[in-house]
Order: structure tokens, then C-alpha cells, then sequence
């Protein structure tokens, strides 16, 4: 490992000064080979950070095209229809946290969902170090079967060590058994704090949850919801979830009963974060990603390429979102902090 002052002089002469890495290890002192794992290692901890901007070509006519029907800015990642599943996401997971890395800064806030997507996002921050910063978990982690502190707990700390912020947990669980007990502990202080937190987030990151495909949303897959309730939502037309929230395709989610004991912010509190990152991989999050652009919870989409055209495709030959009030005092209203 070399100083971080002797790191930032090889990676300025090289990068800002068109050094050779030659000169460069005459200037220090260091052999060429030595230059380049500076060089690489300038770059793992973050102290370089390189960008690509596309070509105004596709798939940007694609993303516009997603701006113009949701009024999101949309980032499509390429991907072959032959990609893999996980080569798939881990595609979006990069672009994701390179998104999320510029977001960042001093006294941001940020709110995470842990889940699937989020996870492989958290693996791929670049270290970018903050100030006055914090990382707060936006849905309850705990289910019959486990406390959910070590997946979520994992996810959330690589976000706080990424960006040298700390990490506030939420102490609930994904869902209540009683709507009355979740209503009951959002006014103990400890947990009001942390809704306090959430109150003020500048950026939210999350991606939706599906009942099927070849990469399942952790909630389902780790049984946090019952077969039998699991088929209520079916029934009900529910397609997936945000934050733990449950959405039809059209966007509507008010009036679906298992919300009024989800621990997550719904569509509607998310309205109030200035920036609220999507992030979706697989065609078979299509209908539950319409739900989440349908229900004006995303700012920013990223996406891959192939399920961006299923999502349009789906936006045009289905139903227009049905007219619903988010607002109305059900779930869809905000939560309120105070007694």
C-alpha cells in the first residue's frame, strides 16, 4: 500500500499531465511496474474516478424515450437478449453505483432499500469518501424466520463505508402482523428518529421486487410473506414492490391490504426525496417496474436494454393507470413521525 499523497502525485502526472509512467517513476523514484500498481490502486480506493459518456446514438433514443412517457431521466445499460441473468444485473449494478457515487457529497442523505438489485449495487461503489453524511435503511429487515440484520445489515454497512457516512438501521420488521402494532411503534423514539432520518433524505435508492424469475426479489424468496398472503396479492393485482410497498401495474397501491402493515415509505413519502434512483434488471420486473413509473415514486431509471423495450411495449398495449387518489389518508398518505 503507498500514501495517498504519493498516489495523487502518480495519478495526477499520469492522468491530468500525460506523464509517461516511465517519467513517472523516475520523478519518484519507483520502477514502471510499481507506477502501475499505484496507478490501479489510485483507482480501487476511489481517489480516481473514470466516467464514460456514451454516443448520442442508441440506446440513448431509447432512455429518451422513457424520459418523454414517465418523466424520469433514464440511464439504459446495453445488453444482449442473450445475457445472463446475473451478467445482466451486475451491468446495471455498476452503472447504478457510478449514478449514485455522483449524487453523493457532503451532508447528503442517503436512503437505501436493501433487496436483490440494491445488494449488487452495494458490491460495486467505488469509495468516496464524504462529510456530515448518513446512510439510513428505509425498510424493516426482520420476518417470522430470521432478524434480517445480516443480509440488510451487510447491504447498508457498504454503502456507509463507501461514502464514510453512518449507517442508521431501522429496528422493525419487513411487515407487521397487525396494522395497529406498526402505528403503535412509529411513535416510540427510537424508531421516530430514524423516520426523522427519513424525512430528510436527499436520495433514495431501490429497486423493485417481482414474485417470479430467474433472480427473486429477496422478500419472496426468503418467504417474508406467507403462500397464503402471497396469493391474496395475486388476486388482488399486485404485481411486485418498492420499499416493501406492493403495486399493481397501473401504480395503484392504496387500497391493497397488506400495505397498512409494510414498514416501508410508500410512493407517495417517496415524492418528497429529491432524487429517487430506480434500479432494474430482467425482463421479469417489467410489470412491476411499470407500477413503480405508473405510481411517480422514480426520478432516475436505470435499466437494461432489453427490459426498457418490454416496460414501453407494456406501457403501450396496456390500460392507462385507472384514476386513484394516493393522498386519500389510507397508506398512500404520508406517514406522520408524531403521536
Amino acid at each position: 500500500m503507498h500514501g495517498r499523497e504519493a498516489l495523487f502525485e502518480a495519478a495526477t502526472r499520469y492522468y491530468l499531465q500525460d506523464e509517461t509512467m516511465a517519467a513517472i517513476g523516475a520523478r519518484l523514484g519507483v520502477s514502471r511496474s510499481t507506477v502501475s500498481r499505484m496507478l490501479r490502486e489510485a483507482r480501487e480506493s476511489g481517489l480516481v474516478r473514470i466516467t464514460l459518456t456514451p454516443p448520442e446514438q442508441a440506446p440513448t433514443r431509447l432512455a429518451q424515450d422513457l424520459t418523454d412517457t414517465f418523466g424520469v431521466t433514464a440511464h439504459v445499460v446495453p445488453s444482449r437478449e442473450s445475457a445472463t441473468p446475473g451478467g445482466q444485473l451486475d451491468a446495471v449494478a455498476r452503472q447504478a453505483a457510478a449514478l449514485v457515487g455522483d449524487l453523493m457529497g457532503d451532508e447528503t442523505t442517503l436512503g437505501v432499500a436493501w433487496g436483490t438489485t440494491v445488494s449488487a449495487v452495494a458490491a460495486r461503489l467505488v469509495p468516496r469518501p464524504t462529510r456530515g453524511s448518513a446512510v439510513v435503511q428505509l425498510n424493516g429487515a426482520a420476518s417470522t424466520s430470521s432478524s434480517g440484520v445480516g443480509y440488510a445489515g451487510e447491504v447498508l454497512a457498504r454503502f456507509g463505508a463507501a461514502f464514510d457516512a453512518p449507517v442508521h438501521y431501522f429496528p422493525v420488521p419487513a411487515f407487521f402482523d397487525y396494522a395497529t402494532t406498526r402505528d403503535a411503534l412509529w411513535r416510540e423514539r427510537t424508531v421516530r428518529r430514524v423516520l426523522d432520518l427519513q424525512a430528510r433524505l436527499d436520495v433514495a435508492i431501490f429497486g423493485v421486487g417481482s414474485f417470479a424469475g430467474p433472480v427473486m426479489s429477496h422478500v419472496y424468496a426468503e418467504g417474508y410473506l406467507s403462500a397464503q398472503e402471497m396469493a391474496d396479492l395475486l388476486r388482488q393485482g399486485a404485481v411486485g414492490d418498492i420499499c416493501t410497498v406492493l403495486l399493481r401495474a397501473d401504480g395503484s397501491y392504496a387500497d391493497i391490504p397488506t400495505n397498512s402493515r409494510a414498514s416501508g415509505p410508500s410512493p407517495a413519502v417517496l415524492a418528497g426525496v429529491g432524487r429517487r434512483v430506480c434500479v432494474v434488471a430482467g425482463r421479469h420486473r417489467a410489470a412491476s417496474t411499470l407500477g413503480a413509473l405508473r405510481s411517480g415514486a422514480v426520478t432516475d431509471l436505470v435499466i437494461d436494454e432489453p427490459t426498457a423495450r418490454t416496460v414501453l411495449a407494456a406501457d403501450r398495449a396496456g390500460p392507462r393507470p385507472r384514476d386513484w387518489a394516493p393522498d386519500d389518508g389510507g397508506f398512500g398518505a404520508r406517514r406522520t413521525v408524531g403521536p
